[in-house]
């Protein structure tokens, strides 16, 4: 993508003030919004603390201009992404709010990590200037954005918004088909039913459900794919087993009973200190410890 863009980004929290963050590091000058007073004040603070702790250009963050004026944050931008609670109406107005206060040109983005594009976007106006991009936490770790058109986006605007996004360093995936979850949310649940089920069925405990995926296939997947790894086995060897194992596989339409019973028990894992597993304090904070080192290293091995 040539040249820089001027980038809104409509809330400061977890993933919010992360693509502030990313934008700028990049070279774009941004605008960022919250009507929380306290998440968008501290916004620049914890940009600044994530661009030390990585070792990258602290001046970065002197291009994220807070406001609390949404107005004022998407008027002549290039692009607004939006990055509030996963709330159909409160997105549904917000974007027709900010509709109100952009150019005709500007592309507007949502960051939902599961609704569809189509029900967020239909209300407005100018639907082909409008797409979804679903970033991962935590955004500046994490390369992959989903880049999600409905069947109003332009052609131009999903080129547009793939390069802005790998120009940034990111990795940008096409979803072609605005469906609930995506890409990557299709295929990390399917694998999460499977793992309640087989715990819900007594087969093995939670434990050894992360024991064998940790353990196993998942020491490959950084760099092999699943269907990379069914051409390199063979697509005669995957049917056969496929034919076997597939009807024995959990296919439940809804979510496990298992996991509703949780729930309604209280267990909501690190909340409250018991989901699947019991979860001290101390384990709680050793394991986010461990996934955040594992992401910085990823991240090192990338450049």
């Amino acid at each position: 993508m040539a040249g820089k863009a001027r980038i809104a980004v409509i809330g400061a929290g977890l993933m919010g003030h992360g693509l502030a963050q990313v934008f700028a590091l990049a070279g774009h000058e941004v605008t960022i919004y919250d009507a929380v007073a306290v998440s968008l004040n501290t916004a620049r603070d914890r940009i600044a603390a994530n661009l030390r702790d990585l070792g990258d250009d602290p001046c970065a963050v002197e291009r994220v201009r807070p406001t609390d004026d949404l107005a004022d944050c998407v008027r002549d931008v290039d692009y607004v992404v939006e990055a509030v609670l996963e709330d159909l109406p409160v997105k549904q107005k917000l974007f027709a709010e900010i509709e109100r206060h952009v150019r005709d040109d500007t592309v507007l983005a949502s960051n939902t990590s599961v609704i569809p594009i189509t029900d967020i976007m239909r209300g407005l106006a100018r639907r082909e200037r409008a797409l979804g991009t679903h970033w991962w936490n935590p955004p500046f770790l994490v390369p992959l954005v989903e880049v999600i058109g409905t069947e109003w986006t332009a052609p131009a605007v999903i080129d547009w918004t793939m390069n802005l996004h790998t120009a940034a360093g990111k990795t940008p995936a096409h979803v072609k088909k605005d469906v609930p979850g995506f890409i990557g949310n299709r295929l990390q649940h399917a694998l999460w039913r499977e793992a309640i089920a087989l715990v819900e069925h007594g087969i093995c405990d939670a434990e050894t459900v992360d024991t064998v995926i940790k353990a196993a296939f998942g020491r490959r997947l950084a760099v092999l794919g699943p269907l990379e790894n069914a051409d390199m086995v063979g697509t005669d060897l995957t049917l056969a087993i496929h034919k076997t194992v597939l009807p024995a596989i959990d296919s439940t339409p809804g979510p496990s009973p298992y996991l509703e019973k949780l729930v309604a028990a209280g267990k909501l894992g690190f909340k409250s200190g018991e989901g699947f597993r019991k979860w001290t304090p101390e384990q709680q904070a050793a394991l986010r410890a461990k996934v955040l080192q594992h992401l910085k290293k990823a991240r090192e091995s990338d450049a």
